[in-house]
Formats: C-alpha cells, sequence, structure tokens
C-alpha cells in the first residue's frame, strides 16, 4: 500500500501559513499605508458628510417651521381676501349694481 504522506497538496494550508493567495494579497493590501490612508480619508468624509446631513435637517426644520407659522397664515388670508372679493362682485353683478371700486 503506498502511503501519501510524503507528497504535498497545491493550496494545501501547510505550505503557505494557514492562508490562501488571496488571504496574502488581501492582507498585503490592508496593510500598505495607501490603503491605510484611503480609509482614514473615507472615515473622514463620512463625518463630515453625516455633520452637514445633520445640519441640513435643522435648517430644513427651521425654514418649515418658520414657514408654517409665518408666510401660510399670511397665504391663507389673501385667499380669503380675494374669495370675499369675488363674492361681493358675484352679488353686485346680480343685483344690478355697479361693481365696487376697486381699491388698488
Amino acid at each position: 500500500m503506498a502511503s501519501s504522506s510524503g507528497r504535498k497538496r497545491i493550496g494545501s494550508s501547510s505550505d503557505n501559513g494557514g492562508g490562501g493567495v488571496i488571504a496574502r494579497v488581501t492582507s498585503t493590501v490592508s496593510d500598505s499605508p495607501i490603503f491605510q490612508k484611503g480609509v482614514q480619508s473615507a472615515s473622514g468624509a463620512a463625518d463630515i458628510t453625516k455633520k452637514l446631513l445633520k445640519s441640513t435637517g435643522k435648517a430644513a426644520w427651521i425654514v418649515g417651521t418658520t414657514f408654517l407659522v409665518l408666510a401660510l397664515p399670511l397665504i391663507i388670508e389673501l385667499e380669503r381676501d380675494g374669495q370675499l372679493d369675488a363674492l361681493e362682485l358675484q352679488q353686485a353683478s346680480l343685483l344690478g349694481t355697479p361693481p365696487p371700486a376697486s381699491a388698488h
């Protein structure tokens, strides 16, 4: 009976320290200073983007609530005034009286 104990298999974990070619390339790339600098840059960019989105959200909240408190009631009042003018004009035309003079 022939024993295979003297043979090495290609790609076995015993001949390359426990990792394959991909593991060695990955560890070499992740240990490179260029890769580390890229990771730091990406992390910094992500932090800045997060802060920018947070402040943009706050600004949008301020603008939105200011619009609801100040501008929306004005728009509603102008619309009511326009409807009242249209109603007066319609009533005047039904009654046969001359339309009221415009205050503009």
